[in-house]
């Protein structure tokens, strides 16, 4: 060869390697830029979504995605780069962790193909998915857990993706365990801190004397927060059977749950008499979950947790997603456990106060009592008898023994007055110690068990037990029997809602069932002019209406009096 052309040639190869080297330092400069713009936030969601558009900058992909692990191998989460929504949503749904993907899952390794359809593992894609020709993957490690996997296909170039693209992704995937430990530490961090908060919260306006339902709905709300749940409830015992009631309730659908009471055969009476905390992965298709909330509103991922020790259970939360939502971690259910502890060691606290307070309140009954008796009716009932000892003295002057004797019987009475009011004092608080409002509904509505065929279901929702005076909570009760008897004679129904709520204006309750409705032929209805006469004589109204799609709802409406 010439010593030109040799010359040329090794210029040529020189210019090779000087572009290959120059390609090299580009390409670790990129990797460098791709590792401080993983690191570089905490976010969880946003490093996952980083980490996924760096590997597909770094191997010149035309799709990448990160499949988070769940349980059992399964992928929970799928963080997806490349694809446009209109693609996501010819798809339908995210993989599950099939085919090429399980593979990877299974050998968590690096694994290169230049063409994923003739891998025997391949299953094919979904109607809708873009074409996929060559394929690079890689797991996440995480404290040598394997996090997940990253996914690269179809090289721009056209090319396969060869062992250099697989080293920058190793490098990548080494990488991206340091910045996703880095930023479930900070979580974790973070959701500590605002636990702490919540519970110092929580205390604060137990022990200032803030109304408990607030308090309660405000620490369901804190729960859900932290959880990163959709619904979270807190129910708490009423009656003497075993049954509970959703106190407070925060997230989708808080409403349609919130007092509703629980049977003693729900998930939630057993974590409340056994004191240990229940998971589930689907509630609302687990068969020992019906009476629950999650017969009135679809829930998926959830788990109950007893509020406060095992020997001493103050209610239980329920903690649940919908149904496709995401598992609750250890981690979560643990955290939510000790918040549950420190929420019940506050309400003990709070009650411990009232029952100071309450104590002092009686006390200072005893003491007026006392003073009562022993000064006022004393005195009252001296100076009566000084008056009528001078009624012999102005016999002959019968408009002043009149009006001696006038102010004698009036004595008289007041005294009279003076003893009620100290029998009051002294009974008033045995009659608040008796079974409350709430039991009586919960015992009302079980005695209907029987008759009926089945349980009805019952929500009470308000201060029943403290706002509602005695005579109304007798008519309510009254009411209630009637109304459920009715059902019993004329419905022939299934299913028989029962829901009580009382509001600083109103009392109000309302029976709906699924049966034949009313007969329009049938016009002799003693049972419901007994109800419309009650709500008549306390300024109320009864009202009847059809039930969707079949049935009756009956509502029972009073003003509510002073329960002074």
């Amino acid at each position: 060869m010439p010593p030109q052309l040799r010359l040329d040639a090794l210029l040529d190869d020189l210019q090779q390697q000087v572009a290959q080297v120059r390609g090299a330092r580009d390409r670790v400069h990129t990797l460098l830029d791709a590792v401080l713009a993983v690191g570089s936030d905490l976010d969880l969601e946003v490093v996952l979504r980083r980490i996924v558009e760096s590997a597909v900058t770094l191997v010149d992909a035309q799709y990448g995605a990160l499949g988070v692990l769940g349980e059992e191998g399964t992928i929970k989460q799928f963080v997806t780069v490349g694809m446009d929504e209109e693609a996501i949503a010819r798809i339908g749904y995210y993989p599950r962790g099939e085919g090429i993907l399980g593979l990877l899952i299974r050998y968590p390794e690096p694994l290169r193909l230049g063409n994923l359809a003739e891998h025997p593992a391949s299953v094919g894609f979904p109607s809708g998915h873009p074409p996929m020709k060559s394929f690079l993957g890689a797991p996440v490690r995480v404290r040598d857990q394997v996090f997940g996997n990253l996914y690269l296909t179809n090289k721009q170039s056209g090319a396969e993706f060869d062992s250099d693209d697989e080293a920058v992704l190793r490098t990548l995937a080494a990488a991206a365990g340091v910045a996703i430990d880095n930023a479930r530490l900070y979580d974790e961090a973070h959701r500590r801190q605002r636990w702490l908060a919540a519970s110092n919260e929580l205390t604060r306006s137990l022990l200032s004397g803030a109304e408990p339902g607030a308090a309660l709905r405000s620490f369901a709300g804190a729960v859900r927060e932290m959880a990163g749940a959709d619904l979270v409830t807190l129910a708490v015992p009423v009656g003497d059977r075993g049954e509970l009631v959703i106190e407070a309730s925060s997230g989708s659908q808080a409403e349609e749950v919130r007092g509703l009471v629980l049977p003693a055969t729900t998930l939630a009476a057993k974590v409340f008499t056994s004191g240990e905390t229940i998971t589930s992965g689907a509630l609302s298709a687990d068969p020992s979950s019906q009476g629950g909330s999650a017969s009135v509103v679809e829930l998926g991922p959830a788990f109950f947790v007893p509020l406060g020790t095992r020997e001493h259970v103050r209610g239980v939360l329920q903690v649940a997603n919908r149904p496709g939502g995401a598992l609750f971690t250890d981690a979560v259910i643990d955290m939510v456990t000790g918040f549950g502890n420190q929420a019940a060691l506050a309400l003990d606290v709070a009650e411990h106060r009232q029952n100071t307070e309450r104590m002092v309140v009686l006390n200072d009954r005893d003491r007026i009592a006392r003073d009562l008796h022993d000064l006022v009716i004393q005195r009252l009932f001296a100076g009566a008898l000084t008056l009528q000892s001078t009624l012999g003295r102005v016999s002959d002057r019968p408009q002043v023994s009149e009006r001696i004797q006038r102010v004698v019987d009036d004595l008289d009475d007041t005294i009279k007055i003076i003893r009620s009011t100290i029998y009051a004092l002294r009974e008033d608080d045995q009659a608040r110690r008796g079974s409350g409002l709430r039991a009586q509904l919960v015992a009302a509505t079980e005695r209907a068990t029987e008759t009926l065929g089945f349980a009805p279901a019952l929500r009470m929702t308000g201060l029943l037990d403290t706002a509602v005076p005695p005579e109304q909570a007798e008519q309510l009760l009254a009411v209630l029997g009637e109304a459920l008897s009715n059902t019993v004679r004329h419905a022939h129904a299934t299913i028989v809602d029962v829901g009580v709520d009382v509001t600083d204006a109103a009392l109000k309750l309302r029976v709906a069932d699924n049966g034949r409705g009313i007969d329009p032929s049938v016009t002799r209805r003693s049972g419901l002019a007994n109800l419309r006469r009650r709500a008549e004589e306390m300024d109320g109204t009864l009202t009847l209406s059809a039930n969707q799609p079949s049935g009756t709802v009956v509502e029972w409406v009073v003003p509510l009096l002073s329960n002074a």
